[in-house]
């Protein structure tokens, strides 16, 4: 007789995750979320399981060897099932020298396009929107995550000219095939929602070059959707937007640096930025996607287990998606609006919880 415990249709599915927490409440979220998801695994009955592998890198590694990651380190991760990612930062390195040699070069280099960042309003959480009482608001903005502000191509000249003579040149970078991709993503994910509606941001009335080519592809791509509403805003109207009529707000698109300063308007509207979780996507599967909050390294209450890992955790379940595992990541959602409905809340959210709190209400609502 076959032997059940081989058979590969009930064999446990084991995902290879490579952890970096890199600084400050990176470390406590990252260790807070690798404990709700090995619990989460643990009530599977042995349907799958995560298998970490812990990366020290960050600016204490670069203050140690001078750089933010291993030379090799891209090579050490490609062949990861996901990265989860903690924060990056600390006030003695520069932004630019952490944020370029870590998360950018593993999110450029892994050609993660995609970047996905829900904006959800939970129970027990106070909103600064009076809307928020009175509408379900929930919509995702879908940063382009390859190209545009954040495409590191300029440079410092001139500074040989003496004090106030050096001149500073930062270019954005527009391809049609980076607004093509990020815009298809966008209306396919419109598709899976129960609003069919895709915001283009521009900002074309300024930009007349990189902005008018976005505009120009996203009425394109628009065509071969009739069944999505579509709508262009320009991106200070869509901060306001944001705050005064969110409620007509389903799938956001825009540029890296739009996106990037919206979606944390969004989490803040949300209650926190602790609420804010994100994915960096490589859609095609050909390198692994990172899963991170975006709420920062938090320097001012790094170690006194104050951090919210809501975030982190959302993140997680963006992951649990990514993996082919819809059902346990919708668990995961549900067990933190039960958190928060219960009033297990950190200070940042007007509570008294700590991480661990938060971390141990978040495993016993699953």
């Amino acid at each position: 007789m076959p032997d059940p415990g081989n058979d590969p249709a009930t064999a446990p599915r084991t995902f290879r995750i490579a952890a970096i927490p890199a600084d400050g409440v990176g470390a406590e979220v990252v260790a807070a979320g690798r404990a709700v998801l090995d619990a989460l695994a643990g009530d599977s009955g042995g349907a799958f399981t995560f298998a970490w592998e812990e990366f020290p890198w960050g600016c204490g590694y670069y203050r140690e060897t001078g750089t933010m990651m291993d030379e090799d380190g891209l090579e050490r991760l490609k062949d990861f099932d996901a990265i989860y990612f903690g924060a990056v930062g600390w006030p003695d390195v520069p932004d630019h020298v952490s944020l370029w040699g870590l998360r950018l070069r593993i999110c450029q280099s892994f050609d993660q396009w995609a970047n996905i960042r829900p904006v959800q309003f939970l129970p027990g959480v106070r909103s600064p929107l009076r809307s928020a009482d009175e509408h379900e608001l929930d919509w995702v903005v879908v940063r382009e995550n390859s190209e545009g502000e954040y495409a590191g191509l300029g440079g410092r000249n001139l500074s040989a000219r003496g004090h106030g003579g050096e001149v500073a040149v930062q270019s954005a970078l527009f391809t049609e095939v980076g607004c093509e991709r990020i815009m298809r993503y966008s209306f396919d994910l419109a598709r899976t929602r129960d609003r069919r509606k895709v915001t283009s941001v521009t900002k074309s009335n300024a930009q007349q070059y990189g902005m008018v080519l976005w505009d120009d592809v996203f009425r394109r791509v628009a065509a071969d959707y009739p069944d999505v509403e579509t709508e262009s805003v320009l991106v200070d109207a869509m901060a306001a937007k944001f705050v005064l009529n969110p409620q007509d707000l389903s799938v956001v698109v825009a540029s890296n640096l739009n996106a990037d300063i919206l979606s944390d308007l969004g989490s803040a509207l949300a209650g926190s930025l602790g609420l804010a979780a994100s994915a960096n996507l490589n859609p095609e599967r050909r390198f692994p996607s990172m899963f991170e909050p975006v709420h920062g390294s938090a320097p001012d209450i790094a170690g006194q287990g104050l951090a919210n890992p809501i975030g982190a955790v959302g993140s997680a379940a963006l992951m649990l998606d990514h993996l082919g595992l819809p059902a346990e990541a919708t668990r995961l959602r549900e067990a933190v609006a039960a958190t928060t409905a219960a009033g297990v809340l950190t200070r940042d959210l007007g509570g008294t919880a700590t991480t661990a709190d938060v971390t141990t209400a978040l495993i016993d609502a699953l």
